[in-house]
């Protein structure tokens, strides 16, 4: 199954306010693993960066002047998230944002049905407890020391990683032939449980052990248990 992991940094909180979007990161996976494939692109806002967003994601008007603006990325950025499912964090942000941009240039929205929001997933699976993307490599003891600014494809680095414990860690699927017969995590109860053998393991028991159990049985008589209960 191909996902793309994504994030977006902006110039606020609301595109109602006249908000942009001055950069995005994605990373694809396929089957929960990542391909190499990434999409990076700071844009320009065509608008002044409040300080407020600059001290979060550290991008100045004087560094974005020269990017491009949405509606010349769009279309290598459409082409690289196709139909795949979007991992998201707090999905609803940074949808409302990215659609507000598409509708800027007359494109089609990004539907919400086809994003996985980590945030409500973590939630979901730790109640109460702190779910910010901090918080989960926390949780997940992954290595966010390089975090000291919010920036779009290091936070979807970091929301890969947290997606796969989310979804069940490292050992949710070991086999290496894509088949999925591989030992796994189930995904049931959550806990690691043996595939069952291709083939059952021959008999270890000797000729001699197996006449030396019988002549012990046969010693034991006709009420014994052995001789009223079927054992294999």
């Amino acid at each position: 199954m191909r996902e793309i992991v994504l994030d977006t940094e902006t110039t606020g909180l609301d595109p109602a306010d006249g908000h942009r979007i001055v950069e995005i990161g994605a990373i694809e996976l396929v089957n929960l693993l990542p391909t190499g494939r990434i999409y990076h692109q700071f844009i320009n806002p065509e608008r002044p960066v409040p300080r407020e967003a600059t001290a979060v994601h550290g991008h100045t008007d004087a560094f974005l002047a020269d990017k491009p603006v949405f509606a010349a990325i769009a279309p290598a950025f459409l082409a690289f998230i196709g139909d795949a499912r979007l991992v998201i964090h707090n999905a609803a942000f940074d949808l409302r944002m990215l659609n507000a941009e598409l509708a800027r240039i007359g494109a089609a929205p990004l539907a919400h049905s086809r994003a996985l929001d980590t945030l409500e997933t973590a939630r979901a699976r730790f109640p109460g407890a702190p779910a910010s993307l901090d918080a989960l490599c926390r949780r997940f003891a992954i290595d966010n020391a390089g975090r000291e600014k919010h920036g779009a494809l290091l936070d979807c680095e970091l929301l890969a990683e947290v997606y796969l414990e989310l979804m069940g860690g490292r050992q949710r699927g070991l086999a290496l032939d894509g088949t999925g017969s591989g030992s796994r995590r189930s995904a049931g109860a959550g806990e690691w449980r043996a595939p069952p053998r291709p083939r059952p393991l021959p008999p270890r028991l000797t000729p001699e052990e197996q006449a030396a159990h019988e002549a012990f049985v046969a010693e034991l008589g006709d009420e014994s248990l052995w001789r009223r209960e079927p054992f294999d």
